[in-house]
């Protein structure tokens, strides 16, 4: 077997194979006896069947198999021996196979195309640092925050007046029933936050006790809201509409919580903290580790930015949009290529960048820590907490690889979390080198910068 490549630039070269039948023959005899022995053909006992006749019936699909069974593995092995940095597919010369004749040729050349990335090299010495935001919480957030607690924790009171957002208890009754039925008639509760504005001033002000007459369908244009308010089924909404009273028996309304003990411990826990100044604390730590997730991602994110920006990689434009026509089978057109091409070679880059960094730094992923990524997965979806509880443990080991070896997708749930891990082990590795400096935000201001990116 011969092999050569020819670079024509940085980015194009050209891989030719040459193969003799020394390099093929052995296999191809060896497939021919196993066909010999189990092909079953009349007039012949099974494995009997002359080589000469299992040659001209097999021989040819049998040498077309094996040498393009050889063909895909000496590519792909001479690119990994090679190191080369390919990008999309190798593509066949199709013109020189299809000029192959099978029946009488014993030596056969191919050809690929192969598109490069350019040479490149990541120093982290060379590299700008990276800003880590760290959230502070000020009074405003803390205050909003303590104010929504308030209103989590809301107690009850009864109302004189009604007042909006109040609910009220009472008697419906319909003032005219269509005739030949029976007027509806319910005792309910009408949430005022649910009513239409224009239909508010009719019981804002009233007391217990006083009844106010109204149109049905104005206080509550949308029927799922009138078949809340009515509790009526909700095939007969639709016909509940006119004049109707409404007696008012009770008003409660919502109170916030008072900021004192009782707040704290429903918050907190019982006793962790045993003053509003500590409590006010504690909520700006929340706050802060609300964001973490956030935070943190902002800063993977800055990172790839920093090693795209400040690695030059070239790449062979047209033959990767050639490529990903080819490989897109007419879904999409070339304009949509060129339209899409920039983010697409951003993220061909970004993963040659890491893959050169794993490469140097020697990270590896193996099968336990993508089974313990998919356990934290199935923690977090089904609510698992850790436990020592051996056999919630063996519940979830069985889960995560009935996910991972999930035969129906061809084993993509194990590709991509296998690939999270390796992207997560690169991104850990790199902010150990790079130079990271902190930088004090508020909320806003971190909001602000999410947005832009």
């Amino acid at each position: 077997m011969d092999i050569t490549l020819e670079k024509a630039s940085d980015t194009n070269a050209s891989l030719k194979i040459t193969l003799t039948p020394a390099d093929y023959k052995p296999e191809v005899d060896k497939k021919l006896k196993d066909y010999g022995r189990k092909v079953q053909l009349k007039g012949f006992r099974p494995g009997h069947v002359p080589a000469s006749l299992v040659q001209k019936m097999y021989g040819k699909s049998i040498l077309v198999d094996e040498i393009n069974s050889m063909l895909s593995k000496t590519v792909s092995q001479y690119i990994r021996d090679n190191k080369l940095q390919v990008v999309g597919d190798p593509v066949p010369n199709r013109e020189e196979a299809d000029a192959i004749d099978w029946d009488n040729q014993t030596d056969f050349a191919f050809s690929y195309t192969l598109g490069l990335a350019s040479e490149f090299d990541i120093d982290f010495n060379d590299l700008p640092s990276v800003p880590q935001y760290e959230i502070q919480a000020g009074d405003a957030e803390i205050n909003s925050t303590i104010a929504e607690l308030q209103q989590r924790f809301h107690t009850h009171s009864h109302g004189e007046e009604v007042a909006d957002g109040d609910t009220i208890y009472g008697e419906l009754n319909q003032v005219s029933a269509p005739e030949g039925a029976t007027g509806f008639s319910a005792k309910t509760a009408f949430p005022m936050a649910k009513m239409a504005d224009d239909a508010k001033g009719q019981f804002i002000g009233k007391k217990k006790g006083d009844v106010v007459t109204f149109v049905l369908e104005q206080a509550f244009p949308d029927e799922k809201a009138r078949a809340n308010a009515t509790g009526a089924k909700a095939e007969e909404v639709a016909n509940l509409t006119g004049e109707f009273t409404f007696a008012i028996d009770d008003i409660t309304r919502h109170e916030p919580a008072e900021l004192n003990q009782e707040l704290f411990d429903k918050v907190l826990g019982a006793g962790a903290v045993e003053d509003e100044e500590q409590f006010r604390a504690k909520v700006a730590e929340i706050i802060q580790s609300n964001y973490a997730r956030e935070t943190a991602q902002l800063l993977r994110l800055d990172i790839e930015k920093t090693l795209l920006d400040s690695t030059p990689i070239l790449l062979p434009d047209e033959f990767l949009k050639n490529w990903l026509m080819e490989v897109n089978e007419g879904k999409f057109t070339p304009e949509q290529i060129d339209e899409q091409y920039d983010d697409f070679t951003k993220s061909v880059k970004l993963q040659l960048i890491k893959n050169k960094i794993a490469d140097k730094a020697d990270i590896k992923v193996d099968f336990e820590e993508v089974m313990e990524a998919t356990r934290r997965m199935v923690r977090e979806q089904f609510g698992f907490a850790s436990s020592e509880d051996a056999e919630m443990n063996q519940t979830i080991d069985r889960i995560a690889r009935n996910y991972l070896m999930d035969e129906k997708n061809n084993g993509q749930n194990y590709t991509s979390t296998f690939n999270q891990v390796y992207d997560d082990k690169v991104i850990d590795y790199a902010k150990t080198q790079l130079t990271l400096t902190t930088q004090e935000v508020t909320v806003d201001e971190f909001k602000a910068l999410v947005e832009n990116r």
